[in-house]
């Protein structure tokens, strides 16, 4: 695939979310907070002291302490718990004058507390009632992270005191805020040094260390370490260079670091991790260009974790066939410039559809070549006897002319206006649904279902397939566009133009260096349907405008397309009977 280079448009002030760009912990700046309070619920207690430490590669920054009036008295049990009186808070700061301060104090910081869900469930409360906004800090509580690396027969519990006594912290939690802060940073500490062989080195690992994910899974995530955080396609490789996994996202580097996660839970994803020793970025301009490249790298690799697309080549077909007396047959690949629909994911769905047309169509059904006429008489088979086949086999003073009117009653189904078929096999399901014989009802209806849904998808790729060449735009969120190159239905470049660039040259340009693409036999596409899909898919989107089209690029007025996202078939009777001037345009 061609891709111009995509300008970069202006640097703007974003903040990017941990989350996104990777922070080592090293790096990280973490804010270890402690509350003292009235009782154990935010909503009917109050703060009487906040406590926090600021640290950020072992070193302490600064330290954060005030007592606060909680504008209520302190229960006896808390005062003798704690050592803060009533009398102790009266003179002090309530937290509308508190609360600023800390918030300026941990502005931008990743907040840490031993059960943190306490501390930042009273911090948020406050917020709250003072009608400030909560500033979104990630949080990162000790307590669940305790759990995962300090056994019981270490320790018979994993309080704050306890943990504190197992690391040798200097400082001994006393249910002051600032002392037990300190404690704290001492507990998080020993606690990073634990995790550290268990692959946890990034803030992201440390959000998901509590999870339970065997350990030389999280291992494995520094696999991700060097991985870009932008959108396209990554490869998970095993041994011997072996693709083993293809897969797309708008972050490849946060998307990848998922699968090392708690997040990931399909057993044949863990098996691959394990499996895998590397993973290959493959940086896209766009979103439709990633996608695309995921599914040529799944069909070029035929990845065995990746379920899907992997057999482009076991798709089949419908088609008309070229014969004095036409009929249908499943076909591998498009043969001929005569009528086909598809392609159908299996044989069996292929089959479906033909008994569809059947049902609604007296077309022969034998398989035999049949001559325009019979040079003696033959006796028409059981099918003719049951109305379901015209038996042009017994004509011999000439060409069946009934028959050739039933082969373009079909070739309209297929390329067309599939109304007969959908009547005829509507009125057979009430007919079978009156008669109480669901079963069979159901069986009915699934087989419409197939042709109908093969027939739009064929009539609504057939136009794209012809087209040797489309050029679109799309405007990008940053004031720029983002432009493809399409020839017969295949992705050949794309690019991206920044928000005061003139995009008519960068269109000039693709267009003189996108990908050489032959066409096809349509309406078989130059490409795997699932990418002709993929392109129809972003020129549906709103806003895209056409550029450039060689050639012209229109669907049926009176088409499958009409049909194929109605989820009973009674409305197709209805649509069929009564909207039969219903436009189904590209």
């Amino acid at each position: 695939m061609s891709i111009a280079p995509a300008p970069q448009p202006p640097a703007t002030a974003v903040q990017p979310s941990f989350a996104d760009i990777g922070t080592p912990l090293r790096d990280v700046t973490f804010v270890v907070v402690d509350l003292e309070t009235t009782g154990s619920r935010a909503n009917d207690a109050g703060i009487t002291e906040i406590g926090a430490v600021k640290v950020r590669g072992g070193e302490v920054l600064g330290e954060f302490q005030s007592l606060v009036n909680p504008g209520r008295p302190v229960p006896a049990f808390v005062a003798r718990l704690t050592g803060i009186t009533t009398a102790m808070v009266s003179t002090a700061p309530g937290i509308e004058l508190v609360l600023p301060g800390f918030l300026e104090f941990a502005h931008g910081c990743v907040l840490v507390a031993h059960n943190a869900p306490f501390d930042i469930g009273f911090l948020r409360a406050a917020c709250a009632d003072l009608d400030y906004a909560w500033p979104g800090f990630d949080v990162v509580d000790t307590l669940p992270l305790a759990r995962r690396v300090v056994p019981r027969d270490e320790a018979p519990n994993h309080k704050l005191a306890t943990l504190a006594r197992l690391f040798r912290a200097q400082t001994s939690p006393d249910h002051r805020a600032l002392a037990d802060a300190r404690a704290t940073v001492d507990v998080l500490h020993a606690l990073l040094e634990r995790l550290a062989p268990l692959g946890v080195t990034h803030l992201e690992d440390l959000a998901t260390a509590a999870d339970p994910v065997p350990a030389d899974v999280r291992r494995k995530s520094t696999l991700a370490d060097e991985l870009p955080s932008a959108p396209g396609v990554y490869l998970f490789r095993g041994p011997d260079e072996e693709v083993l996994y293809v897969g797309t996202s708008t972050n490849i580097r946060k998307r990848v670091r998922s699968y090392f996660t708690a997040a990931e839970k399909r057993r044949r994803i863990t098996e691959m991790v394990r499996i895998a020793h590397a993973v290959t970025p493959v940086v896209c301009a766009t979103p439709l260009e990633a996608q695309v490249r995921e599914l040529r790298l799944i069909t070029e690799h035929a990845p065995r974790y990746n379920r899907r697309s992997k057999h482009p080549e076991r798709q089949t077909w419908v088609r008309l066939t070229d014969e004095p007396y036409p009929r249908l047959s499943v076909v591998p690949e498009v043969r001929g410039d005569v009528p086909h629909i598809g392609p159908f994911t299996s044989r069996r769905t292929a089959t479906a559809a033909v008994e569809a047309m059947h049902d609604a169509i007296a077309l022969r059904q034998c398989t035999q070549r049949l001559p325009a006429v019979a040079r003696s008489p033959r006796s028409p088979c059981a099918l003719a006897g049951l109305g379901r086949c015209s038996a042009p086999c017994t004509a011999t003073t000439g060409p069946d002319t009934g028959y050739r009117a039933l082969v373009e009653q079909a070739r309209t189904a297929l390329t067309g206006d599939p109304s007969a078929v959908v009547r005829a096999l509507a009125e057979r399901v009430a007919r079978l649904a009156g008669q109480e014989r669901f079963e069979e009802a159901g069986q009915v209806t699934a087989r419409l279902r197939a042709f109908v849904r093969a027939a739009a998808r064929t009539q609504r790729m057939d136009p794209l397939s012809r087209c040797a060449e489309l050029v679109a735009a799309r405007p990008t969120a940053a004031g720029g566009w983002e432009i493809v190159v399409v020839r017969h239905a295949r992705l050949a470049g794309t690019a991206v133009t920044g928000p005061r660039e003139d995009p008519l040259p960068v269109v000039d340009a693709l267009r003189a260096t996108a990908e050489v693409v032959e066409p096809a036999q349509p309406p078989a596409p130059a490409c795997h349907p699932e990418e002709a899909a993929l392109v129809l898919d972003w020129l549906d989107q709103p806003h895209v405008r056409l550029v450039h089209v060689s050639g012209p690029w229109t669907c049926p007025v009176r088409s499958a397309l009409a049909h194929a996202d109605l989820d009973d078939v009674s409305a197709s009777v209805a649509l069929a009977l009564g909207g039969a001037d219903t436009m189904a345009a590209c």
